[in-house]
């Protein structure tokens, strides 16, 4: 926990207004271990500190005076009072932002300007005695929130003889700093066997830090994952959650190989999401794709897409968007156009912040929009809590894998397991649930 003092000297004509406050912070991070939702290999992923170029738009409602104005300069008696301190990435209004004056404000749902910390400025319109003026007000941004520990070290291991690089077992992320610092207390002998207790801290460029501790295992190989998932029988996953009004799918890849969607139809599976593509040093149409979005249709089931994503800048992110829609070239579908983004474990890699990757989720929904398909959010409990904000409340695909989920927040669809067993189908597949009262718009 750190304690901050913030001060804003505001002149607003003759007055001085200086308003400051005690802000308290205490970090959080989450540390539970990845579910199959969230660790889909990366084969071939550069490290890159390319940032996001998204385009906030404020909005300005002028409020019409019906007296006779004239265009002055601010009056001596102008008094102004402003907030302490203004959050980065907020959205603030100037009605907001001004909290007493003696003027009449003209441009309220002003949107002030927090895209940057530290020292600002912005002008705004009043109305007084028969003058309209304009004021430049001085504010400073913050940044209070410390870093979230997205990967405490699901896997600690480093192999006996290499370099330790603490960075590749841990993953986090600031809500502002795309490069906050990695550091450890403690030592770790890679020149020998052994497990080295370690304290790992993530600091960002405004001070504010999150500590954790783990515990590193240097060992002669690093051991392969263990699956001891117990697999769910489609028709007992259906008895094992009766609810009403709802329906069962499934979602498919080139993992899945050739469906067969009659035997999977006749199972009892009523629709299918299906992954049009992935890009991580290029863009990959799933090899299944085109076959799977025939075979399903002709089998009568509802279908949706889903896009598996790694882009860091707005650029690629409208480009692999409106390669999905060419490739859907007009075709209507039962579901929204579906964002998956799954690459939380070394997420640094990327080089952004968390508030770049949601406006990079804004961006994706926004540009499908325009050819009349609207954008649906798939991502876990654990990340739905701790980094999606989902501010344009497009509908959420929640995965899941627990028998009941606890989770509080709003979803249209959960999927529920990943280990699912269904004629048609050889090895596994992902088993969803459907709210049919809950909006997929």
């Amino acid at each position: 926990m750190k304690r901050i003092i913030i001060g804003i000297l505001m002149f607003c004509g003759v007055a001085l207004v200086s308003c400051g406050t005690e802000v308290v912070q205490k970090a959080e991070y989450n540390d539970k271990p990845a579910t199959a939702a969230e660790t889909e290999t990366v084969t071939s992923t550069s490290a890159t500190t390319a940032t996001s170029t998204v385009t906030t738009t404020s909005t300005t409602t002028t409020t019409e005076t019906a007296t006779t104005t004239v265009t002055g300069e601010p009056p001596a008696d102008l008094k102004l009072e402003c907030q302490p301190s203004v959050e980065v990435y907020t959205e603030v209004t100037a009605a907001d932002f001004i909290t007493e004056n003696n003027a009449e404000l003209l441009t309220p749902d002003t949107l002030i300007d927090t895209k940057e910390t530290g020292a600002r400025t912005t002008k705004l319109e009043f109305f007084k005695d028969g003058v309209k003026f304009e004021k430049e007000i001085s504010y400073t941004v913050t940044d209070t929130q410390a870093p979230v520990i997205l990967n405490s070290g699901w896997e600690p291991y480093a192999k006996k003889g290499e370099a330790f690089d603490l960075g590749k077992i841990v993953g986090y992320v600031d809500n502002y700093d795309r490069a906050p610092k990695l550091t450890y207390t403690g030592e770790v002998n890679t020149a020998e066997n052994g497990s080295y207790p370690i304290t790992a801290t993530v600091t960002d460029s405004s001070g504010n830090a999150t500590s954790f501790e783990l515990t590193v295992l240097v060992l002669d190989e690093i051991p392969k994952a263990q699956d001891n998932n117990a697999r769910v029988d489609f028709a007992d996953f259906k008895a094992a959650h009766p609810y009403e009004n709802v329906r069962y799918g499934i979602d498919v890849s080139a993992w899945q190989t050739n469906v067969d969607y009659n035997a999977v139809k006749q199972a009892g599976v009523e629709f299918v999401f299906m992954r049009m593509g992935y890009c991580y040093s290029e863009l990959v149409k799933d090899e299944y794709y085109d076959r799977n979005m025939e075979e399903a249709t002709k089998a009568g089931l509802d279908v949706g897409v889903y896009f598996y994503c790694t882009d860091n800048t707005e650029e690629k992110v409208r480009e692999h968007a409106k390669w999905m829609v060419d490739q859907l070239g007009g075709r209507k579908l039962a579901f929204p156009i579906v964002f998956d983004w799954e690459e939380f474990g070394r997420f640094q890699r990327y080089g952004m912040n968390s508030h770049d990757l949601n406006e990079l989720f804004e961006v994706f929904c926004d540009e499908i929009g325009k050819a009349g398909y609207t954008g649906m959010l798939y991502s876990s409990r654990n990340f739905l809590l701790n980094f999606w904000t989902n501010r344009g409340n497009h509908p959420v695909w929640l995965a899941h894998y627990v028998d009941e989920t606890n989770y509080e927040g709003d979803f249209a669809i959960w999927q529920a397991s990943a280990y699912g067993r269904i004629a048609g189908i050889e090895g596994d597949v992902d088993l969803n649930i459907q709210y049919m009262d809950r909006p997929l718009s």
